[in-house]
């Protein structure tokens, strides 16, 4: 069975909070990705330096969203920032299966096995791991894969999941976002750094 390709285009932006507020916004109000992209890029609401700039973040951004449910992009627009931080993070998972397996295979299982930290080596040796069933990815130049690797942490760190000196942070979901991802949803759950004793006493909460 051939594996699906992955996509590896996520340097185009970090985790892009304030893009991602101001898109998630707009759409609450348009109810169309489309237009949201034509205002945003006519208008220049991202602030760009360039028309490309703009187009380029703003198409990232929106594939992002778009893997959000009603209920997750209104607390998106509602919530507080850890709960943004980590919407935004499922967002990207959902957007690119790469990072989906890093978050199940390393960053949470290096977590609840008592590893707390995530050093580059760790990507590294994941990466090299993929290759054998991602041809693709073995034809990236090594800036690139360094700059992936270097986007990915700083994703990290910016949604609340990764320290400044590489030690894992719990993800602490608050109660509303818990019930909208749905405990029950393993595939979601499992994308977050926390143990499962904490998810069933969440459940019985």
């Amino acid at each position: 069975m051939k594996n699906e390709r992955y996509s590896m285009s996520f340097t185009t932006g970090s985790l892009l909070r304030n893009e991602s507020l101001t898109l998630a916004t707009l759409y609450q109000e348009l109810k169309d990705w489309k237009t949201v992209r034509e205002k945003v890029v006519s208008g220049n609401l991202l602030q760009a330096r360039t028309l490309n700039t703009s187009q380029r973040v703003c198409r990232e951004t929106i594939s992002r969203l778009k893997t959000l449910k009603a209920q997750e992009l209104d607390l998106l627009v509602t919530g507080d920032p850890p709960d943004q931080g980590y919407l935004l993070w499922l967002a990207i998972c959902r957007r690119y299966q790469f990072i989906a397996d890093f978050a199940v295979e390393v960053l949470r299982e290096r977590f609840i096995s008592l590893k707390p930290d995530l050093h580059p080596e760790d990507y590294d040796t994941f990466f090299n791991r993929k290759m054998e069933w991602h041809p693709e990815i073995d034809e990236i130049r090594p800036s690139t894969r360094q700059k992936l690797r270097q986007v990915l942490f700083k994703i990290l760190r910016e949604a609340g999941l990764l320290s400044g000196n590489n030690t894992i942070n719990a993800a602490m979901l608050s109660p509303q976002l818990s019930e909208i991802i749905s405990l029950e949803n393993n595939k979601d759950i499992k994308l977050f750094p926390i143990f499962d004793a904490s998810l069933r006493r969440g459940a019985v909460e």
